[in-house]
This record gives structure tokens, C-alpha cells and sequence, in this order.
């Protein structure tokens, strides 16, 4: 009798953990995404997990010309500034969770926003697409999308 309550003690806590888990849903972001563009211009983003329900961002392009470039940053959904490495045009980004497939993302260089970007992913989940936001050279609104499809 008292090996069954010890077993249906440890079951109950095992479910319990389990439970706990699936309460947190994964991110749907996690994985490669490569935005759909000719060669020879390649754009691959990273999601990876980071920390307690955050998320590494890295970008890796070569552009037609050649050029590569590679910038990363780690953002816990928190709405605040995180540090961006390598971004020649931002050196920082905060990313807001809108809802589970839309992410806000600020983009800022020396305290300026530079850009702004809705980040949504699709329902079946396998395309991201990121509307971006910023002024060009002449004061004008520019608006760009990039869709991205899962590797």
C-alpha cells in the first residue's frame, strides 16, 4: 500500500510537470526562415530560445553585390531596448508580443528610431512576413515587406 501511494504521488507530479509545460506554448518563430528573393542576394534569420521565454535573433545576408552581413540581438517580448551587435543601421531593437503570431519591433541607433517592423507569422506557420516602416534620406514614409519561408 504504501509503495502504490508513492507511485501515485510521483505520477500526479509527473503529470503536473507535464502539464506545466505544455501550458507553455513554444514559439512558432524557433527554426531558419530564408526570405523568398533571387540569387545571388541571400537573407536567412535565426530564432533560437534564449533565457526564460526569450529569443535570439541573428540575420545573416550577402547581397547581390557581395557585401555580407551578420547581426544579432536577444529579446525577451519585453517592450524594452535589447543591444544589437552588427547592425550597421540600429543598435538596438525592442520587441513587443502583439498576440501569438505578431511581434512590434522597434529599431533605434543612438536613441533615434530608424525603423519599425510588424512581424507576422502565418497561420499554417510556415511563412513569416515583416512589414517595415522608416523615412528615407528626403523625409519621405517608406513601407517594404519581406516574406520569409521556413528552412
Amino acid at each position: 500500500m504504501r509503495i502504490a501511494n508513492g507511485t501515485g504521488v510521483m505520477c500526479v507530479v509527473a503529470m503536473m510537470l507535464v502539464g506545466a509545460g505544455a501550458a507553455q506554448q513554444a514559439n512558432p518563430r524557433i527554426g531558419k526562415w530564408k526570405l523568398k528573393q533571387e540569387p545571388p542576394a541571400v537573407n536567412v534569420m535565426t530564432y533560437e530560445p534564449a533565457g526564460d521565454g526569450g529569443m535570439k535573433v541573428t540575420v545573416d545576408a550577402v547581397s547581390a553585390s557581395g557585401q555580407k552581413t551578420h547581426w544579432t540581438y536577444t529579446t525577451m517580448f519585453d517592450g524594452m531596448d535589447a543591444p544589437i551587435t552588427g547592425n550597421p543601421n540600429a543598435d538596438t531593437a525592442a520587441v513587443t508580443r502583439k498576440d501569438e503570431k505578431t511581434n512590434d519591433i522597434v529599431y533605434k541607433k543612438d536613441g533615434k528610431v530608424t525603423q519599425t517592423a510588424t512581424n507576422v507569422i502565418s497561420a499554417d506557420g510556415k511563412t513569416v512576413t515583416v512589414t517595415f516602416h522608416r523615412t528615407d534620406a528626403q523625409g519621405k514614409q517608406v513601407t517594404t515587406t519581406a516574406v520569409y519561408e521556413r528552412q
